[in-house]
């Protein structure tokens, strides 16, 4: 699915957010290793589940294609600096919803890019019909867990010692959801 560029300014930041394109995955490409080092929150560490440009190319072809599945790229002066995925699943006992997931460049963390991303994704469900949106968010990430409760999500279960990062640790997935209605 493909929605129009929209502009905002926050903080004296302009960014726009739009469609992700094909032209888009390179930039993707080196994107998403840079984010997986900035922080703990991400599901990966550096470098791991590496996608090159032909293999974004191909998840954006998909999005586009699919009335289910959302790509949106945040661009700060022509730069992507982050980007979200909502992605619908085709068997008839899923249908009604979509897993989101979302990502900002550290450097842009505090400009609402992130929210703006999910206040689009939540409009754009609502618009089409999806009934429920899910997502998966690290247990220590009190703010984004903030963020999504006051946007509609509610805790549905949290999968203990869930993900052992790289300091030896483990840490608890929580998993939310939110049901339009």
């Amino acid at each position: 699915m493909i929605i129009d560029q929209q502009e905002f300014n926050v903080k004296g930041l302009t960014y726009s957010i739009r469609s992700a394109t094909e032209k888009d995955a390179g930039a993707l490409s080196s994107l998403r290793v840079q984010m997986d080092g900035e922080t703990d929150y991400m599901d990966r560490e550096q470098g791991e589940g590496f996608i090159d440009p032909a293999g974004f190319e191909q998840i954006i072809r998909w999005d586009t294609e699919k009335e289910r599945n959302l790509f949106l790229v945040t661009i700060v002066d022509e730069q992507i600096v982050g980007y979200s995925r909502c992605e619908g699943n085709d068997l008839t006992r899923f249908f009604h919803k979509v897993e989101f997931g979302v990502c900002v460049a550290k450097e842009f963390w505090g400009y609402g890019i992130g929210k703006k991303l999910l206040e689009l994704s939540i409009d754009w469900a609502d618009t089409i019909g999806i009934e429920k949106m899910t997502l998966n968010v690290v247990g220590t990430n009190d703010k984004a867990m903030e963020i999504y409760k006051r946007m509609g999500f509610e805790i549905e279960g949290t999968l203990k010692n869930d993900r052992r990062h790289a300091d030896g640790r483990y840490y608890d997935t929580v998993m939310m959801g939110r049901f339009r209605g």
